[in-house]
């Protein structure tokens, strides 16, 4: 029997080439909409630093627009990078958004920089000398503004009780691809998103979290989502053609170039010049890229190699509509709509 998880959406606000940032930022905006009616589960906007290709520098400034613009898909940061910041404001900018958008906030948070040193560096506010990697204690922190439980001794506990959004306040996630950033999800009983598309070596990782995983009141039992290239076409030859745009980025990327999203006609020239060997996003990134029924059939089974009960679909193309359009047919490929419609008859009955 194949397993059916909930279905999601991770955005980098990819910038195409021959559009601007603005473009990118605004096309978030329109695909987030067409999530919330096509039924999928949650809205997560990147963070990423310093690169032409993506617009997703604030993920905090997006994430109030996405959920004005929407009426019931959670929406979150996929996630806040909390090194660059203070855990303090972290925990005052995801309260004020809890507080305007009541049980409709995620705070997904990870450890890696999302950019270069250079770019990492001249984020730091004190550059007398590179941050302190203390990213567990920044984390406790954080963790102890949004639930309550500094110690009472802690020199900062008082200012949980000042966060702008009390009593609301944001569903916490960790985010990763690596066996300890599953060993801290466990521990501090966190949700945990796997970054598989980054590291598609994860289910073993999944396992980790779940052994490490301390069960609490609020969290009685680990809870994964898993996070996928996903590109869906009409047929899978036209899904593969769309493709190579995020081919052709990934390749130069492993070069240490940094482009915009390039067009397809492009994006197919440069890798038939550059054509030596296997060396395809399958190499080291897995990509499900096909049909309905082939991305279908792979979701479902990324989300049976790593018992994940949630699939977020990142979705990279150069032309905006093609992208609309993938996840329109994986909507339709797992019934969302028709799920979403039923709900709302229900309701209204």
């Amino acid at each position: 029997m194949s397993f059916t998880p909930r279905l999601s959406v991770l955005d980098q606000s990819p910038i195409p080439e021959g559009a601007s940032g603005a473009d990118a930022l605004h096309n978030t905006l329109d695909l987030a909409r067409l999530a919330d009616e096509l039924g999928y589960t949650r809205y997560w906007v990147a963070e990423h630093h310093g690169t032409p290709g993506l617009a997703s520098a604030a993920p905090e400034v997006l994430i109030g627009p996405v959920a004005a613009a929407t009426e019931r898909i959670r929406v979150g940061s996929g996630g806040i990078m909390l090194p660059h910041y203070s855990p303090f404001k972290v925990a005052e900018t995801f309260s004020a958004l809890s507080g305007l958008y009541p049980g409709r906030i995620d705070l997904g948070l990870g450890r890696a920089p999302g950019t270069d040193g250079l770019t990492m560096f001249a984020l730091q506010r004190d550059r007398r000398e590179a941050s302190p990697d203390d990213f567990p204690q920044q984390l406790s922190e954080l963790l102890g503004y949004l639930g309550g439980s500094l110690p009472a001794d802690h020199p900062f506990a008082r200012l949980s009780s000042t966060l702008p959004g009390v009593p609301e306040r944001p569903e916490p996630w960790l985010l990763g691809s690596s066996p300890q950033s599953a060993v801290w999800a466990g521990q501090l009983g966190l949700r945990y998103s796997f970054a598989d598309f980054i590291n598609p070596s994860g289910p073993e990782i999944a396992a980790l979290y779940r052994q490490q995983f301390a069960d609490s009141e609020e969290m009685p039992a680990p809870v994964l989502g898993v996070a996928v290239w996903v590109i869906c076409a009409e047929t899978t030859e036209e899904a593969q053609r769309l493709a190579s745009s995020s081919r052709m980025t990934f390749r130069l990327l492993r070069q240490g170039k940094l482009i915009p999203v390039p067009p397809v006609e492009k994006a197919l020239r440069f890798l038939e010049q550059q054509a030596t060997s296997s060396e395809t996003p399958g190499h080291d990134r897995r990509g499900i890229i096909g049909d309905p029924d082939k991305v279908r059939e792979g979701i479902q089974a990324v989300a049976r190699d790593y018992g994940a009960e949630e699939v977020m679909v990142v979705t990279i193309t150069h032309d905006h509509a093609a992208r609309r359009r993938s996840y329109e047919l994986i909507a339709e490929a797992f019934g969302l709509g028709s799920a979403t419609e039923a709900g709302a008859s229900a309701t209204a009955s």
